[in-house]
C-alpha cells in the first residue's frame, strides 16, 4: 500500500470547525507540522476535504 506526506501549510485559524476537526483526526495540530498516512480512501476524502490547507506528497 503506497503512502502519502501531509504538511500543513495554513493556518486553521478562520476556518469551519468541521476543517479544524479533520486537519485534528489527521494528526495535524499545528503549522509546518507533517505526518504520514496509508493512501486509504477515507484518508484521501479527509486530505481532499482540507486541501487548502495542507501539501502532500507520495511516497512508496
Amino acid at each position: 500500500m503506497s503512502k502519502i506526506i501531509v504538511k500543513q501549510v495554513r493556518s486553521q485559524i478562520n476556518c469551519p470547525l468541521t476543517q479544524k476537526r479533520t486537519l485534528e483526526a489527521l494528526g495535524l495540530r499545528r503549522l509546518g507540522q507533517v505526518v504520514e498516512h496509508d493512501a486509504t480512501s477515507s484518508i484521501l476524502g479527509m486530505v481532499n476535504k482540507v486541501k487548502h490547507l495542507v501539501s502532500v506528497e507520495e511516497t512508496k
